[in-house]
């Protein structure tokens, strides 16, 4: 997973950036409509043209499948929004 950082063993994090308000907006929509079909929520921190991302299992306080197959999907999506 390009660009993830694992922190102390407990959660992954990672930023995106943005040209825009409005495609920031679109990006943070979008991981909450993926978020709603995983059932499993991340924080998310974002402004003027940026996310940032934080997954981890609150239930366990720390990392499980569920945070990486997250991961991965917020990447497909943030890969299928940028201009080829």
């Amino acid at each position: 997973m390009p660009d993830w950082r694992v922190i102390e063993e407990h959660h992954l994090e990672k930023s995106y950036i943005f040209p825009d308000f409005k495609s920031t907006l679109e990006f943070i929509n979008g991981i909450g409509e993926v978020a709603e079909q995983e059932g499993h929520h991340p924080d998310l921190c974002f402004g003027w043209g940026y996310v940032k991302i934080t997954l981890y299992t609150h239930k366990i306080a720390g990392l499980s499948e569920s945070d990486f197959i997250l991961a991965a999907k917020v990447d497909e999506l943030f890969s299928k929004r940028q201009p080829a």
